[in-house]
């Protein structure tokens, strides 16, 4: 006899939808979409102030504009006028361990720093610079750290600050500090810790699994991928190159939240 394949994320049934235990109407209208997506990830409903920190976090990778290669992989595939759903498709495709894929990375990196602090009794500092040397004489990039556009992240500064707020920035974070100092003298050069090492930091915090690490982006970014491509259709130009750099801004001016 063939075993059957287990699930403990959702189930269905005439009359019933379960997901992680919760009946799906009892959360419609009670949850927002970044708890859910906590839940059907994680298993349990968060706190205020975890679910504070993961909407920020998928507030922060919503969209970069038209450069990023998910970005730039999607509009090309609507210029050519294929459905939404496959231009949207080709943008995830572009996802790696180079763009918006470091996360998971990033998350073995720091959990492996960590784990040495508690097995030594060492230091953040005392690990990070270990670290960063091993890196370094095996030509190893250490993910989640600098930027092609920031020399700082504005993403970074507003997480950890959020984090700090919450009482949510600890080991990881200290962690992930501890590495940019790190890098600093290593290298001698400033290499600031970007959205992806952050936002893998405080996914260590929250206990993710990192296997999950690079799809948390994918969701987050789907949504500024579905905008550009919509964009692109709603043009009406077809089969046109897609670059960049000839993009002019004509969105609504610099604003305040009210």
């Amino acid at each position: 006899m063939v075993e059957k394949r287990r699930t403990e994320i959702a189930w269905v049934e005439d009359g019933r939808i379960l997901v992680r235990g919760y009946r799906l109407e009892e959360l419609i209208g009670r949850l927002s979409f970044a708890d859910a997506i906590y839940l059907v990830l994680r298993g349990e409903l968060p706190d205020e102030a975890r679910s504070r920190l993961f909407e920020a976090i998928l507030v922060s990778v919503v969209d970069h504009g038209p450069s990023p290669p998910s970005t730039v992989a999607a509009v090309t595939v609507a210029s050519t006028g294929a459905e939404l759903n496959a231009a949207v498709a080709a943008g995830v495709l572009a996802i790696s361990r180079y763009h918006g894929g470091a996360i998971e990375e990033s998350m073995r990196a720091l959990a492996s720093c960590v784990r040495r602090q508690k097995e030594r009794g060492a230091s953040a500092e005392e690990v990070a610079e270990e670290f960063v040397s091993f890196c370094r004489q095996r030509g190893v990039r250490l993910a989640g750290f600098g930027h092609r556009l920031h020399r700082g992240d504005p993403r970074t500064a507003r997480l950890f600050a959020l984090a700090e707020e919450l009482g949510l920035a600890g080991e990881y974070v200290a962690q992930g500090r501890a590495l940019e100092e790190a890098l600093a003298r290593v290298l001698q050069r400033h290499l600031p810790i970007n959205a992806d090492g952050a936002i893998a930091a405080l996914l260590c915090e929250l206990s993710f699994p990192p296997r999950a690490a690079n799809g948390i982006f994918m969701i987050a970014r789907i949504a500024g991928l579905v905008a550009h491509v919509s964009e692109e259709q709603g043009q009406g130009v077809w089969l046109r190159p897609v670059l960049p750099a000839d993009y002019e801004y004509v969105g609504p001016a610099e604003r305040e939240m009210t």
